[in-house]
C-alpha cells in the first residue's frame, strides 16, 4: 500500500535552512525583522517542497476560527441559494469562509448541526430555522461562549440575537389587494407552519386585506402545509377547488406551492387567471417558467444574506454590543399574467 505523503511544516523548511521555526514564520509574512535575502530563501524552499501554511490550526491556537456557518433548510430552494450567494460575498470580502449545513426541515437535525458547527470552532453563525423547530436551547452554547448568532427570514423572537426580515404582513396584505383589486371575490390562502412566523404573519395580511374591503375571512379557505412543498401544493389546491363554493383566486405563501396551483387548473381545464387568479411568493426563478407566469412577491434574498453576514461580522468586532437589531427589508409586487384579470 502507498504511503500518504506527510505534510510539509515550517520545522522542515527551518531545519533545512538552519534557522528557528520562528525565523521561517515571520519570513513567510514579510516581517520587518528579517531580511530580504531570507525572507526569498525561506519562500522558495516553501514553494519546493509544497509548504501550505495551516490557517485552521493557527485560528484554533487562537480559539477562533474566521469561518460563518450558516444554517439552512434545503439549499436546493432558490431563495435560500441566493441568501447563501449574498452570505458568502460578504464573508469572502471579509476575508472569511462559509461552512453550510441543511436541516431539511427537521428539528434533529437542526441540534446535530449546531453541535457540528460549534465543535468546529467557527466565528459566527447565521440562522434560518427549520419549519419543525419550535424550540431553541441549542444555540445557547454560542451565545455563552460569545459567537454572534443572526437569524435571517425564519427567526425567532425568543432569542436575544440580530435578525434580518422582511415586512411579511405588508407583503400578504399588499399580495391580497392586488387580487381583490383584479376583481377576486373568493379568495383561499395556502400558508406554511403557523408557528413559523414568516408564515403567520402573511397569512396575517392576507386576512387584514379582506377585513379592510368587507371580505368575509372564511376558514375553509385557509390551508397550511408541513413543508409547503410542491406535492403540498397540489393537493391543498385539489382540495379548495373540490369545494362546494371553490376559491376564484389563492394566495400561497410561496412560489412552489404555487406553481403546483397553476398546474392542477392546467391539468384540470381551469383557466387562470380568468378562473383562478394565482399569486405566489418569492419571485423563484420557475415563476416566470411556468405558463402563464406568476405573479409574486419579491423577496431580496441576497440583500439579506449580505446584511446577515455583516452583523454577525460587527458583532465579532464590537463585543461590547449587547443589543439586537432588527433589520426589515422592503418587497415589491411583482405582477405577471396568473393575475392579470383587468388591462392595466
Amino acid at each position: 500500500m502507498k504511503q500518504k505523503k506527510r505534510e510539509i511544516t515550517i520545522y522542515d523548511i527551518a531545519s533545512e535552512l538552519n534557522v528557528s521555526p520562528s525565523t521561517v514564520s515571520r519570513a513567510l509574512k514579510d516581517h520587518y525583522s528579517i531580511g530580504k535575502e531570507m525572507i526569498e530563501a525561506v519562500k522558495k524552499l516553501a514553494r519546493e517542497r509544497g509548504y501550505r501554511p495551516n490557517h485552521i490550526a493557527a485560528s484554533l491556537r487562537k480559539n477562533k476560527t474566521n469561518t460563518i456557518g450558516v444554517m439552512i433548510s434545503w439549499i436546493n430552494r432558490p431563495f435560500i441559494s441566493s441568501m447563501i450567494s449574498g452570505i458568502e460575498e460578504e464573508a469572502s470580502n471579509a476575508g472569511c469562509n462559509v461552512i453550510i449545513s441543511q436541516s431539511h426541515d427537521s428539528y434533529e437535525h437542526e441540534i446535530a448541526n449546531a453541535r457540528a458547527l460549534y465543535n468546529s470552532r467557527i466565528g459566527g453563525l447565521i440562522v434560518s430555522l427549520a419549519m419543525e423547530t419550535r424550540k431553541y436551547n441549542h444555540f445557547s452554547t454560542f451565545l455563552e461562549n460569545d459567537i454572534p448568532v443572526v437569524f435571517v427570514d425564519r427567526v425567532t423572537d425568543d432569542l436575544n440575537c440580530d435578525k434580518v426580515v422582511i415586512d411579511n404582513f405588508a407583503a400578504g396584505l399588499m399580495a391580497t389587494n392586488h387580487l381583490i383589486e383584479q376583481g377576486c371575490k373568493r379568495i383561499a390562502h395556502i400558508g406554511g407552519a403557523q408557528h413559523r412566523s414568516i408564515y403567520k404573519q402573511r397569512a396575517e395580511g392576507y386576512m387584514e386585506a379582506l377585513r379592510r374591503n368587507n371580505m368575509e375571512i372564511d376558514e375553509s379557505l385557509m390551508l397550511s402545509g408541513v413543508m409547503l412543498n410542491s406535492e403540498e401544493g397540489y393537493r391543498m389546491t385539489e382540495h379548495l377547488m373540490s369545494l362546494p363554493n371553490p376559491p376564484d383566486a389563492i394566495f400561497s405563501a410561496n412560489d412552489t406551492a404555487a406553481v403546483s396551483a397553476i398546474q392542477y387548473a392546467k391539468h384540470n381545464g381551469i383557466k387562470i387567471p380568468q378562473k383562478l387568479a394565482v399569486m405566489g411568493f418569492n419571485n423563484d426563478p420557475i415563476s416566470l417558467i411556468i405558463d402563464p407566469p406568476l405573479s409574486t412577491v419579491s423577496h431580496p434574498a441576497v440583500d439579506m444574506g449580505k446584511i446577515a453576514a455583516r452583523q454577525v461580522l460587527k458583532h465579532r468586532e464590537h463585543k461590547d454590543i449587547i443589543t439586537s437589531e432588527t433589520i426589515t427589508l422592503k418587497t415589491d409586487l411583482i405582477i405577471r399574467e396568473s393575475t392579470l384579470r383587468k388591462k392595466r
